[in-house]
């Protein structure tokens, strides 16, 4: 990977009594080496990107500590590295991104929790839910719920989270269930600070070596008959005793208040944002002491019974405030309270959006209605009839800006990178279609569903990573035309391979797939998979600004392994090429599988590397070239075909120059990295020739400053007086 963590990984050497600066997500890396962590793995994705990241990036320190780290091809396999803990006192943590993980998993995890583990197990999740999410809404809970794991939602704050890790651990060993932590968006990228304790090395590691493996004990499989024991285990033993340590060791917090008749249960993850709407009422204050009393939930699942009827009992009300759909926590709450006869009322999701992320405004507005209905003295009606005029302006102020723009605001969607190497072939498959017809594209998770949106618009179904090839096996057969498929080389290696091609293979199916071979997992961070370049042709100093994805043929070589008959390799930004290439996979009597595998290296991963070898040209004042390209604005007729083709940022508009035409012209801005798809796309689609190949070269030779003073000097001598 190039982006480097070399901060972050000093931080992790700080030993007792020191601080820690930083993040919630480094925060946990360092807290897991504090626990005796003595594996790790997991699958990339934001928003717990960096804790793996950083840990491969220091596998130097983590060799000195004896923990083993492992950057997984999927979840899947991540999860299957927790069956080490089953029989061992081994601690493993794993981690990735949320549901869409979790999902990915199940089918390990389901059969890790059902004999259950001996060393702790923890696996982070980065639960990334709301609107600023990437993926599917759905909730952690739900699994936690029905595999009966352990599921801990830390309070934001960096101590407190910390501690919930090394006590995650100890929860496990003690209830013998696998533990879950969610981090939300904002818990992962809260800032703060935490007396750090020294590293512990685990006492089995790579340097303390499990002499002889443990005795056969067909009990600890997850295999009939023995899982009908497990299943009575997990309600007879190990709930019980995870409730036991939860109450023993106060993982769940209690926050007085002077409001005693009332109460607050709220999930720890959403304990700053709650504290933040209370402000507005005047019934907290930014130190956290809250007014009404609080049960803070760090741990959502197992709840413990007691705990929560000895917090409702004798209150006039209580507000649930769980964020997400369906209501796990009070559905279970509700029913404890009816089995125990307590008559308390309980509002949750009749005060409170059903769905959705939990702002600090939304849940003021729940709060007003609870407020309204249970706080009746002047002092505090004053204060909530001054946060409900907060909330009303909010609401006016957004009247008033819709009025005055007449219009929704245009949407903004993501967008590729500038020089994207999937962009051109995007604009390849939209010249095809016109002379194919139209095609069902079946998408995929990666930077090229960005493509789902303008100017390509193109995909009929995203169904999972690296699933896109599986996903047109029933809608393949009754097309009349055939079928794209679209992966990434991440998600080929994820799960594409076996899926898709090994699937397509098998059944002798008539598909076309489409590989971008970028070199890298690029939508997640650009982290290295199999088919990454190597160091050497990273470090290669003779040829810095050729791309470097020819370099490696693991996905080719695999192809033909597998028995692909039908491939071809082209470089993407050869619009013209690829065009004939789609069409020719779309047209071609050949039955069976037709791969294209789409080369051109990840434009990020690409600037960081020559950047800083251009830099280091310009300081030794050596000669450099830079590729731009430009538009005649006398040539161009302001048709913006090329923009539709395109879409990429730094082809935009400005005002024609001439006062005797209206349309603006086309015009390419700074920024531009000289990839030359615009004029490919002229090129290849016929367009106006009105785009240019300029060479600006920095430190030039003395024979190019004395051609270019002669050239001015002619270009001067032409010019009208």
């Amino acid at each position: 990977m190039e982006v480097s963590f070399t901060q972050e990984i000093e931080s992790l050497r700080l030993g007792n009594g020191q601080t820690f600066h930083g993040e919630g997500i480094l925060a946990i890396t360092k807290a897991l080496l504090q626990s005796g962590v003595s594996y790790v793995g997991g699958y990339q994705g934001a928003p717990v990107s960096h804790l793996l990241d950083v840990m491969v990036q220091a596998k130097p320190y983590m060799d000195e500590l004896g923990v083993h780290v492992e950057a997984c091809s999927n979840e899947a396999s991540a999860a299957a590295m927790l069956g080490a803990s089953i029989h061992y006192p081994l601690r493993g943590a794993v981690t990735w991104k949320s549901i869409v993980g979790t999902n990915v998993a199940a089918d390990a995890l389901s059969n890790l929790a059902s004999p259950g583990v001996t060393g702790g197990v923890l696996v982070v999740v980065g639960e990334d839910y709301g609107e600023g999410a990437s993926v599917i809404q759905e909730r952690t809970h739900a699994f936690a719920l029905k595999s009966s794991m352990v599921l801990l939602d830390p309070r934001p704050d960096l101590a407190c989270m910390v501690h919930m890790v090394e006590q995650g651990f100890r929860l496990s060993e003690a209830s013998n269930m696998p533990a879950m932590m969610e981090l939300r968006i904002r818990a992962c990228h809260v800032r703060g600070s935490f007396t750090t304790k020294d590293n512990v090395k685990p006492a089995l590691s790579r340097h303390q070596l499990i002499d002889e493996p443990a005795s056969f004990d067909y009990n600890r499989l997850a295999h009939p008959p023995v899982t009908f024991r497990h299943e009575k285990l997990k309600g007879d033993e190990r709930i019980p005793a995870a409730r036991h340590y939860i109450v023993e060791h106060g993982l769940n917090e209690h926050f007085d208040g002077q409001h005693q008749d009332l109460g607050l249960i709220v999930q720890g993850g959403l304990y700053n944002t709650l504290i933040r709407a209370l402000q507005q009422f005047g019934l907290a204050d930014a130190f956290g002491d809250t007014a009404i009393p609080m049960l803070v939930l760090n741990v959502t699942c197992p709840l413990v019974p007691q705990q929560l009827t000895d917090f409702c009992v004798g209150k006039r009300a209580v507000l649930m405030l769980e964020e997400g759909q369906p209501e796990y926590i009070e559905q279970e709450l509700a029913t404890l309270l009816r089995r125990s006869d307590i008559q308390t009322p309980l509002h949750g999701k009749d005060m409170l959006p059903n769905a959705g992320e939990y702002t600090a405004e939304v849940m003021a507005n729940g709060l007003a209605k609870f407020i309204g209905r249970y706080l009746q003295d002047p002092a505090t009606q004053a204060t909530a009839d001054a946060a409900r005029a907060w909330l009303q302006g909010n609401q006016t102020r957004r009247a008033e800006a819709a009025q005055q723009l007449q219009a929704p605001l245009p949407a903004r969607p993501p967008g590729m990178c500038i020089g994207c190497p999937e962009r051109p072939v995007f604009s390849a498959l939209k010249l095809a279609q016109e002379d194919t017809g139209p095609v069902h594209i079946a998408g995929d998770i990666g930077c090229h569903a960005l493509a789902t949106f303008e100017p390509f618009s193109f995909g009929h179904s995203i169904l999972g990573y690296g699933m896109s090839l599986a996903s047109r096996a029933g809608v393949s057969p009754v097309m009349k035309r055939r079928v794209l498929s679209v992966m990434g080389d991440g998600g080929f290696w994820h799960n594409g391979l076996l899926t898709g091609v090994q699937s397509a293979l098998f059944n002798g199916d008539d598909a076309v797939l489409l590989i971008f071979k970028n070199g890298y997992t690029s939508a997640t961070g650009t982290q290295d998979i199999i088919s990454t370049p190597d160091d050497d042709a990273k470090n290669s100093a003779s040829d810095k600004q050729a791309s470097l994805a020819h370099t490696n043929q693991t996905i080719e070589t695999t192809l033909k392994g597998l028995g692909v008959q039908w491939m071809r390799t082209v470089n993407t930004y050869e619009v013209d090429t690829m065009r004939a290439t789609l069409t020719e996979a779309f047209s071609t009597p050949f039955q069976g599988l037709k791969v294209i595998v789409a080369e051109g290296e990840c434009q990020l991963e690409r600037q960081r590397r020559i950047k800083p070898w251009i830099a280091s040209l310009l300081k030794k004042g050596e000669r450099v070239v830079r590729v731009k390209y430009g538009v005649d604005e006398d040539v161009c007729n302001g048709d913006h075909a090329c923009i539709r083709l395109s879409g990429c940022p730094t082809l935009t508009l400005k005002d024609n120059p001439d006062p005797l035409k209206v349309d603006p012209v086309a015009t390419v801005i700074d920024g531009c990295v000289g990839c030359g798809l615009c004029g490919a796309n002229a090129h290849a689609a016929t367009l106006c020739p009105s785009f240019y190949r300029a060479e600006v070269i920095q430190n030039p030779r003395w024979f190019e400053r004395l051609v270019h003073s002669l050239r001015g000097s002619v270009v001067r001598m032409l010019q009208p007086s």
